[in-house]
């Protein structure tokens, strides 16, 4: 093979360069980035902005809508055709009740808040609203992330990372939301910002758990981890081949910046030093080497995707990086036994599938996540928000299943910046509709902002040059924050 120079340089961690990327990164480090069109680029924060009781943020979504009359809004004294087949269970707090088969995220209510009222409009399957505030009409059957949308809170504090920080400020697990069905869902990338403060991505090939509990069982768990891709040199690559091809894509790209017309790509370079520093941090790998923890720990977070996710997750928020978006989402089209999908779209067999699995095995996750940031002294600056894109209606349908509502649905906070044991709002004897105390998805995250120390209402310029609140106009729930 042709060598350029071949000198396998070592990194002071021992590590070579050769160890540490592949030539097929230098995708990510190409032109294809999006770039906005803004009138400066540099990181701010507002001046006198709130101040931040949480370090980071650990987003657990629950994709395709998860049924809070069965989980954390429950109404025993409804006819059972809306009140469904579980029972409420006390928590930790005296006069609060979620789901029987919650019974370890029930001793997590004294650090948790729960906002029994959002609600909003932009439609069935529209993952926009959760991740920024905005409440936009989505194509449903053609969800494409567009360059026009608002970015998303993790985009935002990639947006305002500092320049000398080594680490990404906002990542996804097990992979980008949507890829189990082979497309990407809007929400969490970087609209019009640009595709610079999209998400550090993980990859993972999962497969469904052959021996599911019990064998009977209507689904089964997705088991495998999330994997750092591309942070290996191939046979012929060094660090001198790695630096010719930096020298060429930046005599290129000098030709490309004199053909743009905005200003606003001025720090290009420095974006792409930031990608190429991003793509040799050891931190990053160790973040995802789940072989260095203890063995006793992973089964606690669950030998399956959404709980190697979770604990991946941790990690990467005491590796530095601020926003860590979890996806328990669905995989059926990329696997031939996606019948059995954990889907959190219950229009049948709603009860069979939460009782066998979707509650035990978020009970699970959701229990070790919350244990393990305590003992490590962390859950004093982690926010963990769990949220689903929307609910589902009161009334069961003939198949035992639930369908599609944006009407009210809950959302669950715990940890930094949160005043445990808080109920917010309530809504009427089936959970249909917001009895008092409404809230959109632009307050939870105009919330999610206060506890990070950014100003919800701190502007950015979208690709018209105008400045847009982050949080959409959404007003911060005060009656849940610390």
């Amino acid at each position: 093979m042709l060598q350029v120079l071949g000198n396998p340089r070592q990194f002071c961690d021992g590590v070579t360069r050769r160890q540490a990327i592949t030539a097929g990164a230098l995708s990510v480090l190409g032109g294809s980035f999006n770039l906005p069109s803004l009138l400066a680029m540099e990181e701010r924060r507002v001046a006198g902005g709130p101040a931040a009781k949480a370090k980071g943020v650990l987003l657990l979504y629950l994709h395709g809508g998860a049924p809070t009359q069965d989980m954390l809004d429950m109404k025993p004294a409804a006819p059972v055709e809306i009140r469904g087949e579980f029972q409420p269970v006390a928590t930790s707090v005296p006069g609060i009740q979620i789901c029987e088969h919650l019974p370890k995220m029930a001793r997590w209510m004294h650090r948790a808040a729960i906002v029994r009222t959002v609600h909003h409009d932009a439609g069935c399957h529209n993952t926009l609203p959760g991740f920024t505030g905005s409440e936009q009409f989505v194509n449903i059957n053609d969800p494409v992330p567009k360059d026009s949308f608002p970015p998303s809170m993790g985009s935002v504090c990639e947006y305002l990372r500092p320049s000398d920080c080594d680490v990404p400020h906002y990542a996804a697990l097990p992979t980008y939301l949507g890829w189990g069905y082979n497309l990407r869902r809007p929400g969490p990338q970087g609209g019009f910002l640009g595709k610079r403060y999209d998400p550090l991505c993980g990859e993972c090939l999962p497969v469904i758990d052959p021996k599911p509990s019990p064998p009977d069982s209507a689904v089964a768990m997705w088991l495998g981890a999330p994997q750092l891709i591309g942070t290996t040199f191939t046979a012929d690559m060094t660090i001198d081949r790695m630096n010719s091809r930096q020298s060429l894509l930046a005599q290129l790209d000098e030709q490309h910046r004199r053909s743009e017309t905005h200003g606003a790509i001025a720090n290009f370079g420095r974006v792409r030093q930031k990608a190429f520093d991003l793509l040799t941090s050891s931190k990053l790998k160790a973040a995802f080497n789940l072989e260095a923890e203890d063995q006793k720990l992973r089964e606690r977070y669950g030998s399956h995707l959404f709980g190697s996710s979770a604990l991946i997750g941790r990690r990467l928020l005491e590796a530095g990086v601020r926003f860590v978006d979890v996806y328990w989402d669905g995989y059926a089209s990329r696997s031939k036994d996606g019948g059995k999908d954990p889907y959190w779209d219950t229009h049948d067999k709603n009860f069979i599938r939460l009782k066998q699995l979707n509650l035990p095995k978020l009970d699970q996750t959701y229990d070790a996540l919350l244990s393990d940031l305590e003992q490590r002294g962390l859950l004093d600056e982690t926010l963990v928000v769990m949220m689903s894109d929307f609910g589902r209606t009161p009334r069961v349908n003939s198949q035992a299943g639930r369908d599609h509502w944006t009407s009210c649905y809950s959302v669950m906070l715990a940890g930094a910046g949160i005043r445990g044991g808080t109920l917010c709002g309530t809504s009427d004897h089936s959970a249909a509709y917001v009895k008092d105390r409404p809230v959109r998805p632009a307050d939870i995250c105009a919330t999610i902002y206060q506890c990070l120390g950014i100003d919800p209402e701190m502007t950015v310029l979208d690709r018209s040059n105008r400045p847009i609140p982050i949080a959409n106009g959404g007003q911060a729930i005060r009656e849940i924050l610390a």
